[in-house]
């Protein structure tokens, strides 16, 4: 009894129609392939000769056989037609925010790849920075080369400049 009360909290009342549980991202699917199907010339076409057989069927055929006549200016043909872009159009909408949804998700890894390869750039250029530095630091050879003939001459002149004072010496020995 405490069912059909209009007082009771709605908790308490039972449903009288069940709840629908879709599957969004079927329903979703579903739409996009509908939207995607809608925009092809074949569906064009497939609608241009569904309506020219129609209109000549209802024109042209028998009286009898007529199931929407033209003296009532093709009602059902209307109904059916008004029917189908009033379905469309929420189902290319909901097909163009999926869209967007994507596009926006790839925008976000789009620009989060950006910073990565950003940072991993600087990186590498303050990288090629150290390196310049530290080979501008390091000898070449023609330095050592150079290096080395000045030690081989401040050596051949310190054994010059000894040379004279032994050689007396060695020849007093004699």
């Amino acid at each position: 009894m405490a069912k059909n009360r209009f007082d009771a909290p709605i908790g308490a009342r039972t449903r009288f129609v069940p709840k629908l549980r879709l599957d969004q991202e079927r329903f979703g699917r579903a739409s996009e392939g509908f939207a995607r199907a809608m925009g092809t010339g074949g569906f064009l076409i497939g609608m241009t000769i569904f309506v020219a057989i129609w209109l000549t069927w209802n024109t042209l055929a028998p009286a009898g056989t007529q199931f929407d006549p033209r003296s009532l200016n093709f009602t059902l043909l209307t109904l059916i037609l008004s029917m189908q872009a009033s379905y469309a159009a929420p189902l290319i909408l909901l097909a163009q925010n999926r869209q967007d949804d994507r596009d926006r998700v790839k925008f976000e890894q789009d620009r989060q790849r950006a910073e990565r390869n950003l940072a991993d750039t600087e990186y590498l250029a303050r990288e090629v920075v150290a390196l310049r530095l530290a080979v501008k630091e390091l000898a070449t050879k023609e330095f050592i080369r150079d290096e080395i003939r000045d030690q081989l001459r401040e050596l051949i002149e310190e054994l010059r400049s000894e040379e004279p004072a032994s050689k007396p010496s060695a020849k007093k020995s004699k």
